[in-house]
């Protein structure tokens, strides 16, 4: 009797965290998969910390190809790796997990990535030597940007963190040009920088209001802000009106998740105004 074909694996990718229904990446990777005829599934998978080390071992045994690790299980995925990425070790956490044909599990980061890719493409003009940065907050947002920023060019990073003590701890992780400032002192050296960043929760639906007085903003910089809820920000809304270029948060969202999709599915999405409508709908 002659036995059928075995099928070709279905491939399968996700995205794990507790929690994970609030995730946008199911809807943005369908619609990419869509988009190019691909076949395969994104699924969000709820997994607790103290699950976390099985299910990494579990997952490519059921077709699974990868994994983007959100909150809380960014650091751990490092401990759980074979392979770590350079930028992965140096922003201390991976997003973007991929389960290899030889057994072994590589561990990156495209949080910066991302964040950068979406300057490039929202202020194309924007040079990154052209000076310094100011960055709001320390925390693993902050690593990625100060990452990105700095292998970028960007000759000198002002740096405020309401707690100080861990603002000066991230300083030290990195070479480079760091200027760490007291949160109280941030208002008066928002003008200092080309670019201006908001890394912290501050300003996002559900969260306390970003409470800093604004008025040293001025025309010549470019601000973003990683809140993507709501897209535009009291920041993004002040800094506009005060002729600032600004860039919203989701585009960082979008741009992470191309290096995943790529390696998982075996092709490379584009960011577009559809995707952006996508994902927003």
């Amino acid at each position: 009797m002659t036995q059928p074909n075995a099928l070709p694996q279905l491939p399968l990718a996700g995205v794990i965290g507790a929690p994970i229904a609030h995730s946008k990446s199911p809807v943005l990777f369908r619609h990419w998969l869509d988009q190019m005829g691909l076949t395969g599934h994104y699924v969000p998978l709820h997994i607790e910390p103290e699950d976390m080390k099985e299910a990494l071992k579990t997952l490519p045994k059921m077709g699974f190809r990868g994994v983007n690790a959100t909150l809380p299980h960014k650091e751990m995925a490092m401990d759980l790796a074979d392979e770590i990425s350079d930028r992965a070790q140096k922003i201390g956490a991976a997003n973007t997990l991929t389960f290899r044909p030889d057994g072994t599990l590589h561990a990156d980061n495209t949080d910066g990535f991302g964040f950068l890719e979406n300057l490039r493409q929202s202020a194309p003009d924007w040079d990154p030597a052209s000076g310094p940065a100011v960055i709001l907050g320390a925390g693993g947002a902050a690593r990625a940007v100060i990452c990105s920023l700095l292998d970028a060019g960007v000759p000198r990073l002002i740096l405020s963190n309401r707690t100080r003590a861990r603002a000066e701890d991230l300083a030290q992780a990195f070479d480079g040009d760091i200027e760490v400032i007291d949160w109280d002192k941030a208002p008066a050296r928002l003008g200092d920088g080309r670019l201006v960043v908001n890394t912290t929760a501050l300003g996002m639906a559900g969260k306390a209001p970003l409470e800093m007085d604004l008025s040293e903003l001025h025309a010549d910089q470019l601000v973003t802000d990683i809140v993507y809820t709501p897209l535009e920000t009291d920041l993004l809304r002040t800094a506009a009106a005060r002729g600032c270029q600004t860039v919203d948060g989701l585009g960082m969202l979008l741009h992470q998740a191309v290096p995943g999709f790529e390696r998982w599915f075996g092709a490379t999405p584009v960011v577009t105004d559809a995707t952006r409508k996508a994902v927003l709908a």
